[in-house]
Order: C-alpha cells, then structure tokens, then sequence
C-alpha cells in the first residue's frame, strides 16, 4: 500500500450522514420503533429532508433500527357457504372519490388467553376508517353491526364497491342481501390470494405493528380501549 493511500484512509473524517442520522433516530423514536426505512423515507421527504431511499435504509441497518415483523392473522375461510362473487375490484385500489371503493376483513388478537376480534371498514379512497365492531366472537352479528354503522355514517351507497375476502361472513346470504339492500356491488378476492386485499392486510399490519407488539398489555380490556383511541 503507497504511504500516501495509508495515511488518507487513517484520518478522521467528517460523517456527511450525522444529521441524517440525527433525523431517522428521531422519527424512529418518535413513531416508537414502529417504523421500517420505507416510512422513515416517506416522513423525512415529507418534512423537505431530500436523502436516497437506499440511503436511508443502509443508514438504519448500521444503526440497527428494525421494525417489528407483522404475524400471521385471522383466517375466516370456512369453505362455500353461498354464492361466492366475482373479484370485481381485481387489484384496482385507487379511486378518484370517497364512497366508491370500500374494503373490510377480520383481524383476531389474543392476549392472555383471550381473544378478540375486529372488523372494519376502510375507504380505499383515503384510508379512512368508514365503521368498526371490535366483539369477542367472530359471529355474523360482528360483521351486520359493522354494515349497520356504516349505512347510518353514508346512506347513500349506490354504485360503491364492497371487497372482501372469501370468509364466510361475506359469503353468508344476510350479508349478501344488505350490501344488495343498499346498491353495492360485492367483490371477493380470490382464495389463497391476500394481494387482492392488500389494502386491509396493510392496514392490520400497521395496526399490530405499531400498537400490539409494540406495547405490554396486562388484558384484552386494555387492548380495546387502547385500539379505539
């Protein structure tokens, strides 16, 4: 190695990244290690910080800065229950309006032994919460209720797109009928297939990440009060 090749690696250099750094630790911290190098990027451009995606994500391997993995959810498939509809929606989730395309599914939680579940629904124009029902049973009531809130929050639903996947809840006739009731055209992905709901799959990953796992819950009861905040 030339003496002069020696001596430039060996001096101390300024970190170009120190501030860089300073700001990921503080969103990181922030958002309370909810957050991967994607969300980390997305929020530093949002506050005018222009850095390379990559970078960022080279930057929070060296620090160590992970999020949280989502688990496995729920699976309500339980087989043919009636007459299952076409994928309508078939991974076409933007929309130019509110009340076009709305989303649902059910997500179970277990903490201590006992479980609940939720079912919301979600404006894919947005991502809005449109309704909830958080029960502790994943019966036909949970999902009815949750329909019933959402037609009082907008009675004019004509023309909107319902998706789901094939759980039987959504293949059940009165939850057929209803979204009939009400002129929505149901959508069902197709089976074994959770990109065609991705929307609510990336909602219940957000929401396990960042309040489940990230939080130690002393009963189910704690969890629900947390979760409506």
């Amino acid at each position: 190695m030339a003496r002069t090749t020696y001596y430039y690696n060996i001096r101390p250099r300024e970190d170009k990244y120190a501030q860089i750094r300073k700001d990921i630790i503080r969103i990181f911290n922030r958002n309370k290690e909810r957050y991967g190098y994607r969300r980390v990027y997305q929020q530093l451009r949002a506050e005018g910080i222009v850095v390379n995606h990559k970078t960022v994500a080279k930057l929070m391997a060296e620090m160590g800065l992970y999020a949280r993995k989502p688990k496995l959810h729920y699976h309500s498939y339980k087989g043919e229950v009636g007459k299952i509809a076409p994928n309508v929606l078939k991974r076409d989730f933007a929309t130019d309006a509110p009340n076009r395309k709305w989303t649902t599914d059910v997500s179970q939680v277990d903490i201590g032994g006992k479980k609940c579940y939720i079912s919301p629904i979600l404006d894919m124009w947005n991502g809005e919460v449109i309704s909830y029902v958080i029960s502790d049973r994943p019966d036909l009531k949970m999902v009815v209720d949750m329909l019933q809130k959402a037609f009082r929050k907008h009675p004019h639903t004509n023309g909107l797109i319902m998706h789901s996947d094939q759980g039987w809840h959504y293949q059940h006739t009165c939850y057929q009928y209803l979204l009939k009731e009400h002129g929505i055209t149901q959508s069902m992905s197709r089976k074994g297939n959770c990109l065609d709901n991705s929307v609510m799959e990336n909602f219940f990953g957000l929401m396990k990440n960042e309040l489940l796992y990230n939080n130690r819950w002393e009963n189910i009861n704690d969890f629900k009060v947390a979760l409506k905040e």
